[in-house]
């Protein structure tokens, strides 16, 4: 006989598109009880019902009728303190959706509060859990390449017009540096080590929001290397991680590589890892240089950090990225506004 399994109760705060993802992951992952929903849309009561389980209007509301283990934010980005703070008060653990908030000050107040509370608050950098990240990390960080001399990568994109219908997805803190261009500064920091420097340019103009459509940046690591990114919301190309990795079904899988790492005896391409070295040990021009295709096993990784959550709720895990660690990360991406508008290199 199967032995039960103890449910971690999670409640999920913000049931709109990112939401109902996590939805899908607490679906797959044993260990996990959905018991609430919150929202401020009503239409959310509907999808509460569906699951039977308890829908309420705020946060409030849910931590004082029935406490959960652990709650799951994924309201928009600006609305992230509240129920954050709210849930840490009431003794929950909590996941909070990237990027931590949308500025630091606020994400100051999270890591403040995570420390009086003992807990520590986990952060949607869902990609961590990816094996490909794990395993880029390793060979950028044992010598496979030899030492990082730089990294390009390329976030290209012309998101349906359907996106921004809500209002709040035309403003700068639901813009692409904040929601897409975080993952990307949060990956090469795990990948290739801090970011020390930041300088950065952003346009807009083809759509008549407030928000940036495109930024360019020079990033600068500290163990030296150099890197280059482009990012655009605007321009249609297969150049994602989402279209390279098939990870969302909304986004066609295309598998063209994103990321080059280029180091001082190697290169690799990234995310379907590709290693180029050159024949008979001599890394110089005048030897031929040969792909050698590197596999990774698949596997969602919102599941796994769902699954992660859970672990870390029972004590049985440490957090594979806290408060503290997703606002460095927010401060990187926060220096492409500052840079740009002072149209000067940013040190971090």
């Amino acid at each position: 006989m199967t032995a039960a399994v103890d449910k971690t109760k999670l409640a999920l705060i913000g049931a709109g598109t990112i939401g109902k993802r996590h939805l899908k992951a607490i679906d797959e992952v044993d260990e996990a009880e959905l018991i609430a929903i919150v929202d401020t849309n009503l239409d959310a009561e509907e999808l509460a019902a569906q699951r039977a389980v308890r829908f309420y209007s705020t946060t409030e509301e849910m931590l004082d009728d029935q406490p959960p283990d652990g709650v799951i934010v994924c309201t928009p980005t600006a609305l992230h303190l509240q129920p954050v703070l709210a849930s840490l008060d009431a003794g929950a653990h909590v996941f909070v959706e990237k990027p931590i908030t949308a500025t630091m000050a606020e994400a100051m107040k999270i890591v403040e509060a995570s420390e009086r509370a003992s807990r520590p608050v986990l952060v949607g950098h869902h990609r961590r859990h990816n094996e490909v990240i794990q395993k880029t990390r390793e060979l950028v960080s044992d010598g496979s390449i030899g030492k990082l001399v730089g990294v390009s990568g390329v976030w290209a994109v012309r998101k349906a017009d359907s996106y921004y219908e809500p209002a709040w997805r035309k403003l700068r803190e639901s813009g692409p540096v904040l929601i897409n261009l975080v993952h990307e500064i949060d990956s090469l920091r795990f990948i290739c080590g801090e970011i020390v420097s930041v300088t950065a340019r952003i346009q807009n103009g083809l759509r008549d929001h407030p928000k940036e459509e495109t930024a360019a940046m020079l990033l600068e690591f500290e163990g030296g290397a150099l890197g280059t990114f482009l990012l655009s919301d605007v321009a249609p190309s297969p150049w994602t991680w989402e279209q390279a990795t098939g990870e969302n079904p909304d986004f066609p899988l295309v598998s063209e590589n994103v990321y080059r790492f280029v180091g001082s005896e190697a290169s690799l391409e990234f995310p379907n890892l590709v290693l180029w070295r050159h024949t008979e040990g001599t890394a110089d021009w005048n030897h031929l240089i040969t792909p050698q295709a590197i596999e990774t096993d698949f596997e969602d990784a919102y599941v796994a950090q769902c699954r992660h959550f859970c672990a870390v709720i029972s004590g049985t895990e440490q957090p594979r990225i806290t408060a503290a660690d997703a606002a460095r990360s927010l401060l990187a991406t926060l220096a492409v506004f500052e840079s740009a508008e002072k149209r000067a290199e940013v040190r971090l």
